[in-house]
Parts: C-alpha cells; structure tokens; sequence
C-alpha cells in the first residue's frame, strides 16, 4: 500500500506525508478524533468561518516542520533521517490530547492538561508501535541533547505557533494575523545547538510577535467568543454540580463518564482504561448534552443550554481594571429584578473573572537573532520598534444582555 499520501490544504496547497509511519499514526483512531475537535471553541459564534479542527492544525504544523528540515539540512546541520521522522511524529501529535472545544474546556471535564495527556497518548502509541515512537518522546520532552528540534515543537517561534496564526487568520478572515511563515523559515539556522534566525528576518519577526498579539485580542480573547466560551464553561460546572448530586442527566454516556467523576492524571496514569474513554469524547458529545439540557428541568442549566444553542449570548464587559463589587451587585440587583431564576441561582447569570496574555516572554528562551558576525542576541534587545514584554491582564463581568448597566 502507498502511504506517502497527498492532503490539498486550503492554507499551503498539497501536503505530502513523507513516512510511512506518519500515515500510520493520522489513521489511527486516536489521531482521527481530532477532526472532531474545534481549533478555536466557540469562535465561530463571532467569525462564522472558523470551523477548522486540530486535525486541520497537525497536518499544517507537520507541513511547516517539513519545510524547516530541509532549509535547516540545506544550511549544513545535520538532521539524520531518524531524527527527521522522530520531530516530525513530534509536532503531527503535539495536539493529540486535547479535548472537546480544545483550551475552553480544559481542566473543566479533567483536571489534567491536555499536553499531559498528549504525552499519554504518545506513550500509548509507542507501546503500540513497538517503540518508535521512543525518540519523538525524547523530543517531545525535551530530553534529547539537540535542543532544536525541541524548540521547533515548543518554544516562542515553533512550527505550532507558525501554523495556528496562519490557519486561524485564515479561517476567521482577520488579516491582521497573517505572518510571513515561508520567509521566517527560510531565515531559521542553528547556532550552538539553538535555534536561531539570521538577521535578514528580523523584521519577519517583529510582524510575527505583533499579529500573535493581535490575534488574541482580536480573535482568541475576542469579548463575544470569550462570553460566549464562559457561558459554555459555566454550563459544563452546572451539570457537573447536578450529577455530583446524583441527578440524572439526558448525555452521551462518554461525557457521562467523566462528567459524573473527577479524574486527575494520577488516575490516568494508574487506569490505561481512562485515557481509551478519553479518546471516544470529542466536540459533538458536548453539543449534543448541552441541546438535550434546554429540556431540563433544572433551570439554571436548560435557561444557560438554551442561550447558547440559539446564540442568545450574554453581554460582556471587558475592562483594564478590576471590576468593582459595588458595580457587579447592582448588575445582580438588576438582573434579580427580571426574575429569570432564582435569586440563589444568580452566579448562573453573572459571573466574573479574568484573562491573560503574553505576546512574548523574556522569562523562557527568547527568539535569538543571528548576525553576519556571528554575534547572537536576544530579540528583545534589539527589536527597532520595541516588543510588547509585559503581562496582559483584562477583567470580564458576563450577564444577560437585556440588562442596562448604569
């Protein structure tokens, strides 16, 4: 059978799966659930194009891991073919242990985080596979002395990062996030074991950082998605809090399982049980719940179902300063008034918290910038324009809309 298939992506054009191994793993079962698996949650609420999946995403940032091979290969470093095929099984499965709606949903239905489970998943397969997947693992955990094919799977300029700016700007149609990706490779090498960009790309990667920054406030953190992904949140924690109290809820019984228990990744660890139920839970189990919960007969939860099937979405406020208690108990007050639900269950109805954003840390390994004298430099220090370093932080208070703030 030939394996070495062809994909037509609508962001690069054909994708070509090089090794045999790499078709093997995209069939597997594990990997397939990942069409099921939303990119970017409830974006699509906002930017109806945005349907895109992780498996969209691995396939893009295994393409772009193809490319930085070969350019880094044309610059004289060495990369044998096992460590080609182990970097490349790296990035194809970097995502492998999200679940339903991706970040939105984390450590709502598990408290585990997804790169945990990614790691589980890899384990598993390697067991499957009769151990080759060991040195992608190395890699993945960053325990293999070429630390450079680390840092194309995870650090500030990785193949990751590179494809989600440039699919999602894409598929939400917001131009401010479209990079030079081809260019930025192009400008990659390896100086001292590290990954490095030669100095011809440093404007490459200032235009990187600032459509990264934009991107968030403008699509991941957009105030309508980030209410409407609260109002998910919120509806998830209400059936938990039901079936924890033994209520009986209309679900798919993969979400059931994991809905009716709390499951840390100990456990996962201890019962290989888990992560195969893990594996059978994707977006459409969540949906399929949340419309069965507008006919329940709790009324926090089928009024919250309800809003968000019909996209009667909350009203939210985002702001640069903490939101004063005073203000969001007269937004209580108001919303009580209307009689919805009742008073006990105003936290149902606003709700409060807030968001971060870090377009670029100087705490973790910087972008360092090669230059024709051989110097390197961090690119904070060198960037013309400057580079936004600091932490981000913005509140948000969600409550329904025909509620006039005053």
């Amino acid at each position: 059978m030939n394996k070495k298939k062809i994909f037509n992506d609508p962001v690069y054009g054909f994708i070509t799966i090089q090794y045999d191994i790499l078709f093997d793993l995209i069939e597997h079962p594990y990997f397939q659930r990942l069409r099921r698996i939303k990119q970017v949650g409830l974006t699509h609420y906002v930017y109806p194009g945005a349907l895109h999946t992780r498996f969209h995403h691995a396939l893009g940032a295994l393409h772009l891991m193809g490319q930085a091979i070969d350019v880094l290969r044309s610059k004289g470093v060495e990369i044998s073919e096992e460590e080609a095929i182990a970097v490349s099984i790296a990035i194809l499965l970097h995502d492998i242990g999200h679940g339903p709606f991706s970040h939105t949903l984390e450590h709502t239905l598990v408290n585990v985080h997804h790169e945990e489970l990614s790691l589980l998943f890899m384990e598993r397969l390697n067991e499957e596979f009769g151990g080759q997947l060991s040195l992608a693992i190395a890699i993945f955990k960053n325990n293999y002395p070429k630390k450079f094919l680390y840092q194309l799977i995870s650090g500030q300029l990785d193949m990751d990062r590179m494809d989600y700016l440039n699919r999602d700007s894409f598929f939400t149609g917001v131009h401010e996030g479209v990079i030079g990706y081809d260019r930025i490779i192009k400008m990659l090498a390896v100086h001292e074991g590290r990954l490095v960009v030669e100095e011809k790309g440093i404007y490459s990667i200032e235009k990187f950082l600032i459509a990264r920054r934009l991107m968030y406030w403008q699509v991941y953190l957009h105030k309508t998605v980030l209410g409407a992904e609260q109002m998910l949140v919120k509806i998830l924690q209400r059936a938990k809090e039901l079936a924890t109290n033994g209520a009986e809820m209309d679900m798919p019984r993969h979400l059931a399982f994991f809905l009716y228990k709390n499951y840390t990744s100990g456990d996962f660890i201890k019962n290989k049980n888990l992560l195969d139920r893990f594996a059978k839970l994707d977006d459409h189990d969540i949906f399929c719940a949340i419309k069965n919960f507008t006919d329940h007969k709790d009324a926090p939860l089928s009024y919250l179902s309800a809003c968000l099937i019909n996209r009667r979405l909350f009203k939210i406020e985002l702001k640069n300063d903490p939101i004063p208690e005073t203000y969001i108990s007269d937004i209580k007050k108001r919303v009580a008034e209307r009689q919805i639900l009742p008073e006990k269950n105003m936290d149902c109805l606003v709700f409060s918290g807030e968001e971060t954003n870090h377009a670029y840390s100087t705490s973790k390994d910087e972008i360092e910038i090669l230059f024709k004298n051989g110097e390197v430099l961090p690119m904070s220090q060198i960037s013309d324009f400057g580079i936004q370093t600091r932490l981000v932080k913005k509140y948000y208070l969600c409550y329904p809309k025909f509620v006039r703030a005053g």
